[in-house]
């Protein structure tokens, strides 16, 4: 069910807002490979009539099961939007969709939410990847040893001799 807000309600006074979005509303089904939505979003914030638009401001939470990019360990992450805000203009290119007087307002809260969440999500800062991986000096097709002495890719690029 979408969050619907009616925009003549806001010519009184603020309107808060208070719940739970699942993820079917938000469609986050898929996000990322690495990232499982487990909850629904949770929010608690307030909308009211701005100069040039309408004032979101809040609370947005959602948590997620992520695998870390480095080990690909499973672990639990809280995505949360403590001082989140946003402002819905009524013109300009970004302006809002108003159908009967009412906006939709999931789409901005999904919007938020995906900007918020972790591109690399990593078990702990200090990860150092799969155990028993190979050493860092490897064979490579053509000849070419790569080597932990190179202090760069290009070094090693260099030793091709083209």
């Amino acid at each position: 069910m979408a969050l619907i807000l009616n925009i003549r309600h806001l010519r009184q006074s603020a309107i808060r807002f208070d719940g739970r979005l699942s993820v079917e509303d938000l469609d986050l089904g898929s996000i990322d490979e690495l990232l499982t939505v487990t909850s629904p979003l949770t929010y608690d914030f307030e909308a009211e009539q701005h100069e040039q638009g309408i004032l979101l401001q809040g609370r947005l939470e959602i948590s997620l099961r992520a695998e870390c990019a480095r080990c690909l360990q499973a672990f639990p992450v809280t995505v949360a939007l403590n001082n989140w805000a946003r402002l819905l203009c009524w013109e300009g290119e970004d302006c809002v969709q108003l159908r009967n007087d009412c906006v939709d307002l999931t789409p901005y809260l999904r919007e938020d939410i995906l900007l918020a969440l972790p591109q690399r999500p990593l078990c702990r800062p200090e990860c150092a990847g799969l155990p028993g991986r190979p050493a860092a000096s490897t064979d490579h097709p053509g000849g070419v040893t790569a080597s932990t002495e190179a202090s760069s890719a290009w070094d090693a690029l260099d030793q091709l001799g083209l």
